[in-house]
């Protein structure tokens, strides 16, 4: 675990080297292994300097976020934290001078330890990122990173790295003053013996043990101090409407820290760790953000037995913004692609929107040309589908019509393989119903990407009734291989994501009709942690595609449908005022050319609103949108649509920018406890309809006392 040896010069090397693991991680045990070296060197008169350094291709990934969960109590954890930094303390005023060679990444934990050494060098390795992103699970750096980072390179710099989890590289963190030199691969040891051998490193001293040292960029009784801190806390409240502690625990720990001397700047850090670690929000954040996209992104639910498949060409049909974001995914992934569409005109048109947007990665700095140009060169558009030849699966994203997608499934099925996989990227026809048009329906899936597809990292991987479990393994490979998070559904109308995303925008349409002020809706779906208010998101999705689709659902289901606000209001907004949302500037909002978006001036004439008096509180309006995500949630779960909670709620978080920090939509029940989420519904369905009922599978867990999570 610790590997240690002491050269002829009196070096001691203490060397990271976690069995059993691809990374190096701090635990209980390797940090117990990592100060027993640190003080066995530290006591050794024969020792005169320390080089730690790592085994393994990077240096340490972070702590092991098991290992926080099991701490049940802010005391616990302020305990942990004293012990972890009386030992840092203990090395870097040792009196021995310290440095520490990097071969790749130092995160969190990682850049932590890094920092209680007097010297850090790092290989000049492009994978290379160093950072402390503790933050984007609702942590802070507990090891002393709020307390060395600003000390280093100012509060100015290190409270948007840490606020925001970035992740920077090693010229950038060089730049910056967090390491020392940069060499190339494979010297980093050599350069830091050298320093430990040095003059400079036998009267080493870190910055804020030094009398009369300052901190880089000014102190905070400065006039940018004052200013800083005060703009900084604004920006901090306009941005998170308060949902995310640990960002506004940071500002507290670095303005109150830096206020007086390292010692007490720990024991502050170390007071608001434990807020953090044991706050609702940050649990949340681990459970869904790291647990479970780790074990989507593994395939932890891929059948077993089926051989995994490499991809060499895929087809893909539809050459328009989601078929192209589908093109630049796979070729980024090193795959050939056939591009398809009704006209070699559309689907040179598609390539060109892919080749567009690596131009613009080649502009910023972060694409070579000739890298762009070799993507490029993976896209092969045609109108022909014979071309499609040799495709190991082909992705249909057309026109949203049972016919168009069944004529393009039996066109390509009298081309390809008779193994090939057929893929549908329909966001609400039923995959079982468009499979009846395939002569191989075993083959059938659906693959719902979302838009922008080059980016937005789920796919809703959905199974008909009669897709094999070959056809959902091999499928699960292609999402692994172009980078994406798969969850895997079962069919239905709207399947998972499509459903319940809808869910919102209707609440936000219920609403408006009842008289609540458009923007205290949106205002509200903002402060609830939604990335956009249901209105604004009408519009971005267009109006007319929410009336269309509730349109459709009432042809199909007939008796059976339940009118919802999204058929009376899009009816309205649609076939009566030719507001069809931001596409042609006019829906909810305005949307003037040069100028900022607005509400409709005439939208309450339509929509008339009820007294100021009358209108319900923001926390009214928030808990409506949360609760009709989370509520249709569990009937997803309950009908077998969802085949695990967690599915539940990475799909929600990553599909559609459901609040992080409430864990996603059974998340979110999970943390206001079962029994309270019953009390809820049943007073919000006596207030506003049966939609918002508790379903059976919510009251059966509350009965028996049971959880949609362990922890």
């Amino acid at each position: 675990m610790m590997n240690y040896n002491v050269d002829s010069d009196g070096i001691a090397t203490v060397e990271w080297d976690l069995p059993g693991r691809s990374q190096n991680v701090m635990n209980d045990d390797s940090i117990k292994a990592w100060v027993e070296a640190m003080d066995k060197a530290i006591a050794d008169p024969a020792v005169s300097g320390i080089l730690v350094t790592s085994a393994k291709k990077d240096f340490i990934a972070g702590g092991d976020l098991e290992m926080l969960l099991k701490m049940q109590s802010a005391g616990e954890v302020f305990e942990w934290s004293k012990r972890f930094h009386a030992a840092c303390r203990r090395i870097e005023t040792s009196g021995k001078p310290v440095a520490c060679a990097m071969p790749g990444s130092a995160l969190g934990g990682g850049l932590e330890i890094a920092m209680v050494c007097h010297y850090r060098v790092a290989s000049d390795n492009p994978k290379a990122r160093f950072g402390l992103p503790e933050a984007t699970l609702g942590l802070l750096p507990g090891g002393g990173g709020t307390q060395r980072l600003p000390r280093l390179i100012g509060y100015a710099a290190a409270i948007p790295m840490m606020t925001e989890g970035r992740k920077i590289k090693s010229d950038a963190a060089l730049k910056q003053g967090i390491l020392h030199a940069v060499v190339p691969a494979g010297t980093e040891r050599d350069a830091a013996r050298a320093w430990l051998r040095s003059d400079a490193g036998k009267t080493a001293k870190q910055p804020w043990d030094t009398k009369g040292s300052k901190i880089p960029g000014g102190g905070l009784a400065t006039p940018n101090g004052m200013m800083f801190f005060t703009a900084a806390n604004a920006m901090l409240r306009d941005k998170t409407y308060g949902n995310y502690p640990a960002q506004k625990h940071i500002l507290s720990c670095v303005y109150e820290g830096l206020a007086t001397d390292i010692d007490t700047g720990l024991k502050i850090e170390g007071r608001y760790f434990a807020a953090c670690v044991t706050s609702p929000e940050a649990k949340n954040m681990i459970r869904s953000l790291f647990f479970g996209i780790q074990e989507a992104n593994k395939l932890a639910t891929r059948p077993a037995g089926v051989p995994v498949q490499k991809y060499s060409r895929i087809g893909m049909l539809g050459a328009g913004m989601m078929g192209a974001g589908i093109a630049m995914a796979t070729s980024t992934a090193g795959i050939e692609v056939v591009l398809l569409d009704t006209t070699q005109a559309a689907a040179d048109k598609g390539k060109a929107y892919a080749i567009k947007q690596w131009a613009k990665m080649v502009e910023k700095g972060r694409m070579k040309a000739e890298d762009a140009d070799a993507l490029a060169a993976r896209i092969h558009p045609t109108a022909d589908f014979a071309d499609l030849k040799g495709c190991e699966i082909v992705v249909e994203a057309v026109f949203e019509s049972r016919q168009i997608k069944a004529d393009v499934t039996q066109k390509t099925e009298a081309v390809i393989v008779a193994d090939a996989i057929f893929a549908s990227n329909t966001s609400t026809l039923p995959i079982t119903g468009l499979a009846e048009a395939s002569s191989r329906p075993a083959n059938f899936i659906g693959l719902h990407f979302f838009s922008p597809a080059e980016k937005m990292p789920l796919v809703e991987i959905i199974i008909g009734a009669k897709t094999s479990d070959e056809t959902l393994a091999r499928s699960m490979d292609y999402v692994k291989a172009i980078g994406k998070t798969p969850i895997v559904v079962n069919d239905s109308r709207g399947f998972y994501t499509s459903r319940v995303f809808g869910t919102y925008v209707r609440e936000g349409m219920a609403l408006l009709e009842e008289g609540v002020s458009p923007v205290l809706i949106d205002k509200a779906g903002l402060i609830s942690g939604m990335p956009v208010g249901p209105l604004a998101l009408a519009d971005e999705v267009s109006i007319e595609l929410v009336y269309k689709i509730a349109s459709e659902t009432r042809t199909e289901l007939g008796g059976a449908y339940v009118e919802g606000a999204d058929y009376r209001v899009g009816s309205k907004m649609v076939a009566e005022l030719g507001r069809l949302g931001k596409k042609i500037g006019k829906g909810f909002y305005d949307y003037p050319e040069g100028g900022q978006k607005h509400i409709w001036p005439e939208l309450a004439r339509h929509f008339p609103q009820k007294p100021e008096s009358e209108q319900p509180s923001v926390e009214q309006i928030r808990e409506r949108l949360i609760m009709v995500q989370s509520i249709d949630t569990v009937r997803c779960l309950e009908e077998k649509v969802l085949r695990a909670p967690i599915d539940a709620d990475v799909g929600a978080i990553l599909g559609w920018g459901f609040p992080p920090f409430r864990g996603g939509p059974l998340g979110w029940l999970h943390t206001i406890g079962l029994k309270q989420a019953v009390a809820d519904c049943e007073r919000l369905a006596a207030a506003h309809g049966p939609r918002f009922a508790a379903p059976k599978l919510l009251l059966d867990l509350a009965e028996r006392g049971e959880d949609f999570f362990p922890v």
